[in-house]
């Protein structure tokens, strides 16, 4: 009984829903309701932005005299902004009288609906938010609050990998990337046989005049799979298309899972049961990495996993990444991709000669080419967008290898001091070229100015 009649005290980062779940509490439970930036403006006669004016320090003085004022109250709710927390002394003032709640919002949820202008801590942008967080929760769990690290160096992935003596790695989509593996590590790519015969079929793409009729074509793709109780993975290239395909299917009344950012908690779960008779899972590209789908009892039957593409990504890799989930081991499966010319990669790299295939056939939106051809264009595009971001990789990588001269001589001197080595040759020959270049720039001045018109 005791603790029913301690104050409860709400902290958490600005839009964390503080005083929504105070106000709550204050009508179920009878008790007053605090907003302590409220309390203090109202008692220092300023806004908070006002008082921010004076510096941080000075209304995080203020701040902890007002909790240990509030510190004594009963029966209470106190809404406290998340500052609170880099002060020990002010949650020892709280929690004499007071459960103490931190409330753990997502940061991308606030963000979607914080107004900046009324939070000074914001005025620099929304991002802030983050660092806040990042702070605030270190503060929370009791971690010393560190100074905000600073970047001194930095270096590219390739030079970081090359600086390794042996290097050599695994994947299944490996052999679309041979030539940079090549011309960037001198690593060769040897093509493992599988265990046992691939199994998996598959057909070409589908290629519609718009997305309309593309979307229209993989829901009746779906539905057909299902009535024969064959389990389903559709592959998106965004979070926005799976719940699109996901709302398709809804009107159709099709029962489904979706797997994306929104439900990575629910991962492990989707997964275990994506291989089941009659399951469909929409899911993201992150569907096509590291994830093993078992088959259910009876699903080898009907045909196995079907994967169905929504669009043609610009790498082949993750293409291949996606077909990957079905026919693994030996297992029976299916997969095909439906494409629109209205796709990013079609409307941006694509070859205008399908355009015209179309337009000459007089296709409407509801039909659909396949042909090899079309296919093969789809993937000069892809080679055309994997070509073009080798050659910005290689082009940095090359600015980069010039840096990485010079911070290999730095390194080296910087080993040489630490492990007492004696470089006063080597620093007597700096100072002598640094005199030098300065002698020699001084001369040049000399020399032009005497030959000067003005002189």
């Amino acid at each position: 009984m005791k603790d029913m009649e301690k104050s409860i005290t709400l902290i958490g980062l600005p839009g964390c829903g503080k005083t929504t779940v105070g106000n709550l509490l204050s009508d179920k439970l009878n008790y007053n309701f605090i907003d302590m930036d409220y309390y203090i403006e109202e008692k220092q006669g300023k806004t908070i932005i006002e008082l921010f004016k004076n510096g941080e320090d000075y209304f995080r003085n203020i701040e902890t005299e007002t909790c240990k004022e509030l510190g004594k109250k009963e029966k209470t709710i106190i809404s406290s902004g998340g500052g609170v927390v880099k002060k020990g002394i002010n949650i020892e003032y709280l929690k004499k009288n007071s459960i103490v709640v931190f409330i753990d919002r997502p940061v991308e949820n606030i963000l979607g609906d914080i107004e900046v202008e009324k939070r000074p801590l914001l005025a620099n942008g929304k991002e802030v938010l983050y660092k806040l967080y990042d702070e605030r929760y270190e503060a929370k769990e009791g971690v010393k609050i560190q100074r905000e690290s600073k970047t001194l160096a930095t270096i590219t992935f390739q030079n970081y990998f090359r600086m390794y003596a042996k290097l050599s790695g695994m994947t299944g989509t490996a052999l679309t990337e041979e030539n940079e593996f090549r011309e960037i590590y001198n690593l060769d790519v040897i093509v493992i046989p599988t265990n046992r015969p691939v199994q998996r079929i598959d057909k070409s793409d589908m290629v519609y005049k718009n997305e309309s009729g593309k979307y229209k074509a993989i829901i009746e793709e779906i539905v057909k799979a299902h009535e024969k109780n064959q389990p389903v993975l559709v592959g998106t290239a965004s979070v926005d298309k799976s719940e699109y395909i996901s709302s398709l299917l809804k009107k159709r009344g099709i029962k489904h899972q979706v797997l994306n950012a929104k439900y990575h908690a629910q991962e492990a779960e989707i997964i275990s049961h994506a291989g089941e008779l009659g399951m469909v899972t929409i899911a993201t590209n992150m569907a096509g990495r590291g994830t093993d789908i078992k088959l259910g009892e009876g699903v080898r039957e009907v045909g196995g996993l079907k994967v169905l593409g929504t669009e043609r990504h610009e790498s082949r890799r993750i293409d291949n990444q996606l077909r990957g989930r079905s026919g693994r081991q030996g297992d029976p499966g299916e997969s095909i991709f439906f494409i629109s010319l209205e796709d990013d990669l079609m409307r941006i790299f694509g070859s205008e000669k399908i355009q015209g295939v179309i337009d000459k056939l007089g296709l409407e939106e509801s039909e659909a080419i396949e042909s090899k051809m079309v296919t093969k264009a789809i993937e000069n595009a892809q080679k055309k967008v994997e070509g073009n971001n080798f050659d910005i990789r290689k082009n940095l990588l090359g600015y980069d290898d010039v840096m990485n001269l010079q911070r290999e001589v730095i390194y080296r001197q910087r080993t040489e001091v630490l492990e007492g080595k004696n470089l006063k040759e080597q620093i007597e020959g700096m100072i002598e070229e640094v005199i030098s270049r300065s002698e020699e720039r001084r001369v040049g001045k000399e020399c032009r100015s005497r030959w000067s018109p003005y002189h």
